[in-house]
């Protein structure tokens, strides 16, 4: 996915069936908080390494992190467990949506394949335009529209 990771936090938490006030912030910083990465990955690494196999874009890693603090916010900081529990789905959606065409380390650290759904090959000059005319970006769009589509409906309430 290239657009549509912070739209996902916002349909992830306006659909959430409780609210909450962190609901929206949690879910948004969670949708986008693994490509964080592209700061190392452009000025440290200097795209040597594809930032999909940095900590931060895997699985396990962010399953020993929930496993860890939420028990401790459903036993001390129980106001908090439902926007952690919308963080943390909202880190796993943006995962859910790069496993689409960028490939995702769900086998680490047992193994270091980046698995994906579909391989979207380099047939334009620039690997962005290549993502932009494939036809999984009509997935991007969609979940642009449905965004987009509860933003209106809550607007005119």
């Amino acid at each position: 996915m290239l657009t549509a990771h912070l739209p996902s936090g916002y349909v992830l938490a306006r659909l959430a069936p409780e609210k909450h006030r962190l609901l929206m912030p949690a879910a948004l910083i969670g949708a986008v908080l693994p490509d964080f990465d592209m700061l190392w990955f452009h000025f440290v690494d200097q795209g040597s390494i594809h930032h999909h196999r940095y900590w931060v874009h895997v699985p396990a890693f962010w399953g020993a992190i929930a496993a860890l603090i939420l028990p401790v916010l459903a036993l001390f900081a129980r106001p908090l467990l439902l926007p952690a529990l919308v963080f943390f789905a909202a880190l796993f959606l943006h995962m859910v949506l790069d496993t689409i065409g960028g490939g995702i380390l769900w086998g680490a650290p047992l193994n270091d394949h980046l698995y994906t759904l579909v391989e979207i090959p380099a047939s334009q000059p620039h690997w962005v335009l290549s993502f932009l005319l494939h036809w999984t970006f009509v997935l991007e769009l969609g979940i642009w529209a449905l965004a987009l589509y509860l933003w209106r409906k809550r607007s005119r309430i």
